[in-house]
């Protein structure tokens, strides 16, 4: 069901390397971004697909993991993401993307964790050092890295506390733990 797929489909940050990805099932997640809604049928998003070693690791230099985590720097070696989707909007059809990105980036996502994959959207990226370490044109607006694998941690989602505190942590045993506000302090108004 979809409702169990979206339930599972959480930020990712740390994954069997071993695990490898092929190009074409790089492709056929970028087909479900293809097929997203975009405002005013525009299509302004282009892609930039990374599965080979060398490329992975120059595009992991340039992010920063999980700033809530002070004392982690980012998954180890043999933890790191096997491949890499890097969104990009082309200046040369808009220059604005409004949520385009973030729409063809879920359905991205629904589609790794619905074979066993999962990932982390990630926007917090030295976007020079990216763009200089793959010859990204200027006309490319870098919007978001998508990285992606094979899971290896377990992420949890818990009650908001009475403290209000949104921050996600990990436990002793590595469980990454998201608080998540209720439906009734979501819900401001309806009949």
């Amino acid at each position: 069901m979809i409702d169990d797929l979206i339930r599972s489909t959480r930020s990712f940050r740390r994954f069997d390397q071993s695990v490898t990805l092929t190009r074409q099932v790089l492709v056929e997640l970028l087909d479900l971004a293809r097929h997203s809604a975009s405002a005013r049928n525009l299509q302004p998003l282009k892609y930039i697909l990374s599965w080979e070693p060398e490329t992975n690791a120059q595009i992991f230099s340039t992010l920063t993991w999980a700033a809530a985590l002070k004392d982690w720097g980012g998954p180890a070696e043999g933890e790191r993401p096997s491949a890499y989707i890097i969104v990009l909007g082309d200046t040369e059809v808009t220059t604005h993307f409004g949520c385009d990105h973030g729409i063809a980036s879920q359905n991205i996502m629904l589609g790794a964790r619905e074979r066993g994959l999962g990932g982390c959207m990630l926007a917090s990226i030295n976007r020079p050092k990216l763009r200089a370490a793959l010859n990204i044109p200027d006309r490319y607006e870098i919007l978001l890295v998508l990285a992606i694998g094979k899971p290896a941690e377990t992420v949890v989602i818990e009650p908001l506390g009475t403290d209000g505190d949104i921050g996600y942590w990990r436990d002793s045993q590595g469980i990454h733990h998201v608080p998540k506000r209720s439906l009734d302090e979501i819900i401001v108004g309806g009949a």
